[in-house]
């Protein structure tokens, strides 16, 4: 990696801090902390883990870390105990993280950024439907993002996110598939080398929705056939219920879903922890773990930090 990265500690009370340990033992360590080291060096006591964690400054030089360190830039965080319960007294501290992270972007200072998990339904209060929404605000890039779920033998894409099911209808236009794939199209060609195949899903079950108007026949197909006209490489629309089935069979790399956990379920049963969530669209790449808080195992050193070590090792491929 030629640049540095950034992770973001996230939560304070979770599964955050011990994922990062255990993220710096396996990793080439390219990367800067953000959050605070009075939580970190109570929490690194907590889990036994021996860690040197150094303090850096904003105008850091990754050419000078060392690699016997953790570095982490500062953000004042007091709490008393190593883990307690999660609520929204930590909020101001993440958002701080946040904006201090968007501000090395900004600033050319960092060439990515994982964020570690957070509660979002105590962070946003509704505001935000996520953080892949918080920060393409953040960016002024809305409407722009893209959340793309990655795994070296198949990635996928909703193109709703974090929605009431009854509302996902109504979020189902042709522009938004266009820019979809489009954006992920480009991010392959770019990052892999490779033209990649798409599989866009129907919304309805078999493609069928019993009625006069459905979104398949006004929306789906004709988005499908602009796609092919820009000589993308997709097919569809594929009915949903037997497409992770058949994946291999067509060669698929990514699947276009219509919403959240139309390809999130399935996806997280095949593959578990070996995937990372990315945000296409931005000024930067955004890659997080593809997991939550774990508040039930915070503290406890049996947190899995597969995720996180394959979202640092990402940018290794595309830096």
């Amino acid at each position: 990696m030629k640049k540095a990265i950034a992770i973001i500690a996230g939560e304070p009370n979770s599964i955050s801090s011990e994922i990062i340990f255990k993220t710096w033992r396996l990793t080439k360590k390219n990367f800067i902390i953000i959050g605070s080291i009075k939580l970190l060096e109570l929490q690194k006591k907590k889990l036994k883990q021996k860690i040197k964690i150094k303090e850096i400054q904003s105008n850091f030089n990754i050419k000078k870390f060392k690699k016997n360190e953790m570095h982490v830039l500062n953000v004042d965080f007091i709490q008393k105990k190593p883990f307690q319960k999660i609520s929204t007294k930590s909020n101001k501290y993440i958002f701080k993280c946040f904006d201090l992270a968007i501000n090395l972007i900004k600033n050319k200072k960092i060439f990515g950024l994982i964020n570690c998990p957070i509660a979002k339904e105590k962070l946003f209060h509704k505001k935000y439907q996520g953080v892949t929404e918080f920060i393409s605000n953040k960016f002024k890039s809305k409407d722009q993002e893209v959340m793309l779920l990655y795994n070296n033998n198949l990635s996928v894409s909703p193109l709703t996110t974090h929605i009431p099911v009854n509302k996902i209808s109504k979020n189902i236009t042709k522009k938004k598939i266009i820019n979809n794939v489009k954006t992920i199209n480009k991010f392959y060609k770019k990052n892999f080398k490779i033209k990649p195949k798409f599989g866009v899903l129907g919304l309805n079950p078999h493609n069928f929705s019993g009625s006069n108007y459905s979104e398949e026949n006004a929306i789906i197909r004709p988005s499908i056939k602009t796609l092919k006209k820009l000589n993308i490489n997709v097919i569809g629309p594929i009915s949903p219920d037997s497409s992770f089935v058949y994946f291999k069979k067509y060669n698929v790399d990514v699947i276009i879903g219509m919403y959240h956990d139309q390809v999130l379920s399935p996806f997280k049963a095949l593959y578990k922890h070996d995937a990372i969530n990315v945000t296409l669209g931005l000024p930067c790449v955004r890659v997080s773990p593809d997991h939550g808080v774990g508040e039930d195992i915070m503290g406890k050193n049996k947190a899995d930090p597969t995720s996180l070590v394959l979202s640092a090792n990402f940018f290794n491929k595309i830096n």
